[in-house]
């Protein structure tokens, strides 16, 4: 591998086949991914949940996937009820309350900011003119909601059926002393405490058999409290292994998110299509990484082995620039300086291919020579809502093999931070990613 890059002729061959990326609103920009126009899904990754450029080059190519193609979902690494509120403004085309009372939990500067914000108002003006049952869909993917999500479901039913609300209040009784701090669940119930699996698991049956006549009368708001119950069931699950190691609730908590995105296609009907937006992490197929290697899966891996073709998977990268992150769990946003890639990364060999801003893509009938250098193992950089450059090498690089982790690779060569809606300080108190998130 140390020739390979001293001799140049990888990033030489990337240099050659990577096209120069046009401007995000011109037609040449928006034209490049209409080859993944008869896609099921398309998820577009990020290398941090704190860059501008990836936030804004990811809406460009979702708003071509919609305008052009049809697609009508778009399904983020976010919680389930701070989605929904965004989803009441692009479909429902109510206010963005959301800009003030959603996303308050740690890191609030990864969706409540504006470059969210500017696609959502986009998306609602795409509905606006379009009937209900045609508009495009926001919803989130997450587990961590726990509370949020007890009081979705226990609203839902206050509306619908009382005595059903009442059961519900009992079950989900099991939780309330940890609602507030649901990582203490897991370790309470490591030391010996009953665990209320057996509850959260019958409210959901329970629930589910009102489907038939819900369906009838307020699908949709059925629909959203079955979704709710099916967090509160995954949450109290994940919180309840989370000691027992990493592997294991990363594990569930992709896959509660793919059984999200599988369970959205299903309910929009035959012709749902949609865009994903989560971590690198989550989106390239795990197998091909350092982390399917030690035994976890994610959101892409599940995506290629349902729909295989059907599921495309995106990835971006950068060298240097600025980022929005924390130093710890809960502390305060920072915008911290994004060191140069080490020179053992897929990022150094993009820099040395010499484009600032590419797109490379290998799903279809790549050249044999740009897939046996992107078949190489090299190390790729992940920056979560955590940034730790002191530590970047053991904190932020695993190693990966790109030409079987995505089907395609856009590098932005410098960035800058994403723009915070509002107060940039996190609610005090344990946040629910704890220990472990990406």
């Amino acid at each position: 591998m140390k020739e390979l890059f001293e001799a140049r002729e990888p990033a030489e061959l990337l240099g050659r086949h990577a096209i120069s990326l046009p401007a995000l609103d011109s037609e040449a920009f928006a034209s490049l991914f209409d080859r993944y126009g008869d896609a099921r899904v398309v998820l577009i990754g990020e290398a941090s949940h704190g860059t501008s450029e990836f936030y804004r080059t990811r809406a460009a190519i979702t708003r071509r996937l919609i305008e052009r193609h049809g697609f009508n979902i778009v399904a983020v690494e976010a919680d389930w009820p701070d989605a929904a509120r965004i989803d009441h403004q692009v479909r429902r085309q109510q206010p963005p309350d959301w800009e003030r009372q959603a996303f308050q939990r740690f890191p609030v500067w990864m969706w409540r900011n504006l470059e969210v914000a500017e696609f959502c108002d986009w998306l609602s003006r795409f509905n606006r003119d379009l009937p209900y049952e045609q508009r495009v869909e926001f919803r989130g993917l997450d587990v961590y909601s726990l509370g949020a999500s007890i009081g979705a479901v226990l609203d839902y039913l206050d509306r619908t059926d009382a005595q059903a609300a009442r059961e519900a209040r009992q079950r989900y009784g099991c939780l309330m002393p940890w609602q507030d701090a649901p990582a203490r669940y897991g370790r309470d119930v490591l030391y010996g405490t009953q665990s209320c699996e057996e509850a959260v698991v019958e409210q959901l049956r329970s629930l589910l058999e009102l489907r038939l006549e819900a369906l009838g009368q307020d699908g949709e708001d059925f629909f959203d409290a079955t979704q709710n119950a099916r967090v509160v069931r995954a949450a109290e699950h994940y919180y309840r292994i989370m000691y027992h190691g990493s592997s294991a609730s990363w594990n569930l908590r992709d896959r509660h998110m793919f059984d999200t995105l599988r369970s959205l296609l299903e309910h929009r009907g035959p012709a749902a299509r949609a865009v994903v937006w989560a971590h690198n992490s989550h989106i390239g197929n795990a197998e091909a990484t350092a982390m399917g290697w030690a035994g976890e899966f994610n959101i892409g891996e599940l995506s290629r082995t349902a729909w295989g073709r059907d599921a495309v998977l995106i990835g971006m990268g950068t060298d240097r620039g600025e980022v929005a992150c924390a130093s710890e769990w809960d502390e305060p946003m920072r915008i911290k300086k994004v060191r140069p890639a080490r020179p053992d990364s897929w990022e150094r060999l993009f820099l040395q291919a010499g484009i600032p801003a590419s797109f490379t893509d290998w799903r279809d009938d790549a050249p044999a020579e740009l897939r046996a250098v992107l078949s190489e193992t090299l190390l790729e950089r992940a920056i979560g809502v955590i940034y730790r450059p002191e530590s970047e090498r053991q904190s932020h690089y695993f190693e990966a093999v790109l030409a079987e982790q995505f089907d395609a690779w856009i590098w932005l060569e410098e960035t800058h931070a994403v723009t915070p809606l509002g107060p940039h300080q996190p609610q005090v108190g344990q946040a629910e990613t704890y220990p472990f998130g990406e």
